[in-house]
């Protein structure tokens, strides 16, 4: 369901200098998102290099990450899927420019979905459709992907620090989505899942302690948000977990939609926070090169804990 421009914000009222390197930064996602896929590849694996060698305070955070959740990992086997992380998260920036200024029946032939009749038997229960998902590099395409065959509700974390971005990445989401929440927006979601949508919600970042329990991830307990679990009961909603993958050759994209949770919401918050890590990390497993490491997912210590590791 395209957006009106009456739901677009308009970009205009951003004249100011200050604003001038953001309409930069515009400017080149839009003309990378109408380059030759093959050349938005190499693009997004050469930016990754870069920042492999430029970026080290994200380069420690995720040496930290995968340290701790892959400590059989030899020295080289280490620094491998380090380099290879900030190359799939370069090519995943490209991703984010196509999804946002790109047409997406240009790239219908590279995505196969898998899963399907589990999204039509449980809206066919008439109580939305809970997704839950993670951040995998190329998450922001595979919704742009999945807009083809379906409306998708989802949630975002607002850019307050620069209203013009904020602006242009609600502005690239909303087209492509039915509804697009702000995070705190959570009345907004609810009523979606009232209305036998789907709504799709990653809950695999730290936000803190706040609305959090404890849960392992990769054998280390992880502040893990709980608003998954509100979010299903609100409505008795059916939870699918949605993974998506960047193929190995950079041809296309493999969407998967499981069939129903049977044992989530538990009704108890650290065992749903359990369930969640336990489905985020099998994911992963599967290709952790394309899991966004660079993200500080420890950063919360668990009490008794006085620093985290970064």
């Amino acid at each position: 369901m395209p957006a009106s421009k009456s739901e677009l914000i308009p970009l205009r009222q951003f004249r100011a200098p200050r604003y001038w390197l953001t309409w930069l930064g515009i400017g080149s996602m839009w003309l990378v998102a109408q380059l030759p896929y093959s050349w938005q590849m190499t693009i997004g694996k050469q930016l990754g290099l870069l920042s492999y060698h430029l970026a080290r305070g994200r380069r420690h955070v995720c040496e930290v990450n995968l340290a701790l959740c892959f400590p059989e990992l030899s020295s080289e086997e280490h620094r491998q899927l380090v380099r290879k992380t900030f190359i799939a998260n370069g090519i995943g920036f490209i991703e984010i420019a196509i999804a946002w200024c790109g047409n997406p029946e240009r790239y219908r032939h590279r995505v196969r979905i898998h899963g399907q009749e589990n999204i039509e038997a449980a809206l066919a229960q008439g109580k939305g459709i809970l997704l839950l998902g993670l951040h995998l590099s190329c998450f922001e395409i595979a919704g742009f992907l999945f807009s083809m065959y379906g409306d998708i509700n989802v949630t975002y974390r607002a850019n307050d620090k620069n209203p013009l971005f904020d602006a242009f990445m609600f502005n690239g989401r909303r087209r492509l989505y039915e509804g697009v929440f702000e995070r705190k927006n959570i009345r907004g979601a609810m009523r979606c899942l009232k209305q036998n949508k789907m709504l799709w919600y990653a809950p695999d970042q730290d936000y803190g302690a706040q609305h959090s329990v404890f849960a392992p991830f990769f054998g280390r307990p992880a502040a893990t948000i709980t608003a998954g679990s509100r979010y299903a009961a609100f409505n008795d909603s059916p939870v699918l977990f949605f993974s998506h993958y960047r193929r190995e050759d950079n041809s296309g994209y493999d969407l998967y939609f499981s069939e129903q949770l049977e044992d989530y919401p538990s009704g108890d918050d650290e065992q749903d926070g359990v369930i969640i890590n336990r489905l985020v990390e099998q994911a992963i497993r599967k290709q952790p090169d394309q899991y966004l490491w660079l993200h500080k997912r420890f950063k919360t210590p668990p009490p008794g804990q006085e620093r985290n590791p970064y």
